[in-house]
């Protein structure tokens, strides 16, 4: 493998943008970006590390809702985050249409470790089915 300039992915990925529109689909398509590296160990060398921007929000008005003990609510109160705590789930009480209700109202889960091996006794098999429950 050889190295690639930066206006040469960027022609192959418009070329492969301008080829959507000759067959449309009815779903949302992606593009992914494999980059290997040669001769790097990811355990031995953590030289890369970082974030990158993306230039366009994926999902802008992504509903998210903490699943947490109380650290974690009190930081989801502060950064405005939806949450609910043990108790609000065991008022649920396993009542499918609740439970399903509650994952339909939001886009992904996030969940503290105390509280994720709680879900399946707390909620039954509702939650855990819809595979947007995320750890911390």
């Amino acid at each position: 493998m050889s190295k690639l300039a930066g206006d040469t992915i960027r022609e192959a990925v418009t070329t492969i943008k301008n080829g959507v529109n000759e067959k449309p689909r009815k779903f949302t398509q992606t593009i992914e970006l494999q980059i290997g590296l040669k001769n790097y160990d990811p355990q031995k060398d953590k030289r890369f590390s970082g974030s990158v921007k993306l230039p366009h929000i994926p999902r802008p008005k992504m509903k998210v809702c903490m699943l947490g003990d109380a650290q974690h609510v009190e930081e989801a109160v502060s950064i405005g985050l939806q949450w609910m705590d043990v108790e609000a789930l065991k008022k649920l009480n396993k009542n499918k249409k609740l439970v399903k209700k509650l994952s339909k109202q939001y886009h992904a889960f996030l969940a503290s470790e105390s509280v994720i091996k709680q879900i399946p006794r707390l909620l039954g098999p509702g939650l855990t089915r819809q595979e947007s429950s995320q750890p911390l």
